[in-house]
């Protein structure tokens, strides 16, 4: 996704008056956030705690303020010095020396605050916002300015008249401010808009969010939106599920079978999953979800679709690799040729909107038609989740929104690997999906096998038998039904004794059988005739 759909459109909050003309920050996503932009004319308060982001928000928005024309007026009190300032900028993309002090210019005002107060302070930003033609004004360290008013109402009449002298300037203004929770702040009631950014520890992991508590003119996405501050300076991550909470209804109606090329899979599933729809491969690590999940986009390259693996635990070549042990040995040229991408994501602490919008913008990038989609690993994603509970509603507004691209995505997910049943991770994820496929491992007679099984597939008739299959450096197989009667999706199955063929005993799959036959006709080889009794004890004498 772009910056933001609305970006440098005008909102209109009533019909019938004029739309209000916006201030396009390009910060990104945080137009997408305030729907279209800063309210040119507005004050903003942009309050957090130290090391929060606040001054290289402001920075960032007026760099790229002046490179769209406008003129920026940045001010400080009693904050680091200009030349220090400036050199930690340097380091970020954003940052464009040739534009001080022409169209960016900073200005020093603890001087004239701390000489004639709040009075002075206001003559000394009226003049050089003048002066400069400012059509962006930040302020930088209102904490020190509200040290010098004697009440809080004599503040707010301060900040009445600051405002007073930006709208008929037609300047936006920026007041920064430093908060910790449970404090208030009087300003926070005179402004047009608040961002409150924040900065804790969830367990080892420092988390930055950003919440618009407050936006007069115009809606805006609210609660709170994952930050990162990098080299590009302040990226903003809204949340998926807001991101993309009025999707399109409806998605392409021209659906085809999308096959696995393993014939006895895509027997049960006549055909295929339909294109544009959502499986959840379920099974025990190490049960085979990783090649099944190749195995879908390679074949998909081999009838010319496109596909995408997106990963967390398996490196490219790696992947490769395990693909030519396998009997997928074309599976690197259609990698080198570009119909197969492998995205795969370094085991760094990973932002959960992030990833949702880096596959969703290089899937958009692509522009490709019935493309097949593996994400292999959902626990990649669990792990990036500072909110558990956000869980069930990101899966259901990501997976939406690549079902209305036509995009047909195979999950897999891990259930425990030594218990009694089948537990799925993430429940609430069956009503999410249409398809569910389980593999499970079998302990026959002291030997583990397969299972493959097709819990649920809507839209469409299928085989639920369940069936063996095994893998070897010549493939997949997938066997006839693997016919059991007591316990078989427990991982506890077990071979009765005796030649009973009643609704107890369970059938061993083909390797068993042949053992077992083998022992049978070992045991029905004629017995050695005895000894006479006599001679047994002249052989003692």
């Amino acid at each position: 996704m772009s910056n933001s759909e609305d970006a440098g459109r005008s909102n209109t909050s009533d019909e019938g008056k004029s739309p209000a003309k916006r201030l396009v920050t390009n910060v990104p996503r945080l137009d997408f956030i305030t729907k279209g932009g800063l309210i040119q004319g507005s004050s903003y308060a942009i309050i957090g705690p130290p090391g929060s982001g606040k001054t290289v928000l402001a920075n960032q928005i007026a760099f790229q303020h002046v490179k769209n024309g406008g003129k920026a007026l940045y001010v400080t009190l009693l904050s680091e010095s200009h030349g220090r300032m400036l050199e930690n900028l340097s380091q970020m993309t954003f940052y464009d020396a040739s534009v001080i002090p022409d169209r960016l210019q900073y200005l020093s005002g603890y001087r004239d605050l701390e000489r004639d107060g709040l009075k002075g302070l206001l003559e000394l930003l009226r003049k050089n916002a003048q002066a400069h033609g400012t059509t962006l004004l930040i302020i930088d360290g209102m904490d020190a300015a509200k040290e010098f008013a004697r009440t809080d109402l004599s503040f707010k009449r301060f900040l009445q008249d600051l405002q007073t002298f930006s709208s008929i300037l037609g300047c936006t203004t920026l007041l920064l401010a430093p908060h910790h929770e449970g404090e208030i702040h009087p300003e926070n009631t005179a402004v047009d808009g608040i961002f409150e950014l924040s900065l804790w520890l969830h367990g080892p992991r420092a988390v930055r969010e950003l919440i618009a508590i407050k936006f007069r003119g115009g809606p805006s996405l609210l609660g709170r939106h994952e930050v990162e501050i990098s080299n590009q300076g302040m990226v903003i991550h809204p949340r998926t599920e807001v991101q993309f909470a009025h999707p399109a209804a409806e998605g392409r109606e021209d659906r085809i079978r999308m096959s696995f090329g393993i014939p006895r899979l895509d027997e049960a599933l006549h055909g295929g999953v339909l294109s544009g729809s959502t499986t959840l491969l379920l099974g025990a690590p190490g049960t085979g979800k990783t090649l099944l999940g190749l195995h879908f986009l390679l074949q998909g390259a081999r009838e010319g679709q496109p596909g995408v693996y997106f990963g967390f635990f398996e490196t490219p070549p790696r992947l490769i690799e395990k693909a030519e042990g396998t009997g997928m040995g074309d599976l690197k040229k259609y990698v080198d040729e570009g119909l197969i991408e492998i995205q795969w994501q370094p085991p760094l602490e990973h932002n959960l909107d992030s990833l949702a919008e880096k596959l969703l913008e290089r899937i958009d990038e692509r522009k490709v038609d019935r493309l097949r989609l593996f994400i292999d690993g959902v626990s990649g994603f669990r792990s990036a989740a500072v909110y558990p509970d956000r869980m069930g509603r990101f899966f259901s507004a990501l997976t939406h929104q690549l079902r209305m691209m036509d995009v047909t995505t195979l999950y897999s997910d891990e259930t425990p690997l030594f218990s009694p049943g089948v537990e799925m991770p993430q429940p609430e994820a069956a009503s999410t999906v249409e398809n569910v496929i389980l593999v499970r491992y079998v302990e026959l007679r002291s030997q583990l096998y397969r299972l493959l099984s097709i819990m649920k597939m809507r839209e469409s008739a299928y085989d639920s038998a369940i069936r063996e299959f095994s893998i070897s450096g010549e493939g997949i197989r997938v066997a006839d039904t693997f016919e059991s009667a007591e316990s078989i999706l427990t991982g506890h199955a077990r071979l009765s004794g005796g030649e009973s063929s009643g609704p107890d005993r369970v059938k061993a799959p083909l390797g068993a059988r042949r053992k077992q036959g083998r022992k049978t006709a070992a045991k029905k080889k004629p017995a050695a005739k005895k000894a006479p009794a006599g001679a047994s004890r002249r052989r003692r004498s």
